[in-house]
């Protein structure tokens, strides 16, 4: 997979410069995660389909 370059804060990343979270990345079959603080240490991908249901489940506890 090659390295994307439409990374993603979230809105909840906090004050300042909000480098304080992940960042995400979307291709069409694959999300890529990075640490906002250490992006050059390297990525996590997930099958699109596995991230969703993730967020999903996280917003049902919200």
């Amino acid at each position: 997979m090659n390295t994307p370059d439409n990374w993603r804060k979230s809105s909840y990343s906090g004050g300042g410069d909000g480098n304080s979270c992940v960042e995400v990345s979307g291709r069409r079959t694959h999300i890529a995660i990075r640490d906002s603080k250490a992006p050059a240490y390297g990525t996590l991908t997930v099958p699109a389909e596995a991230f969703s249901l993730f967020i999903a489940a996280l917003k049902t506890r919200l």
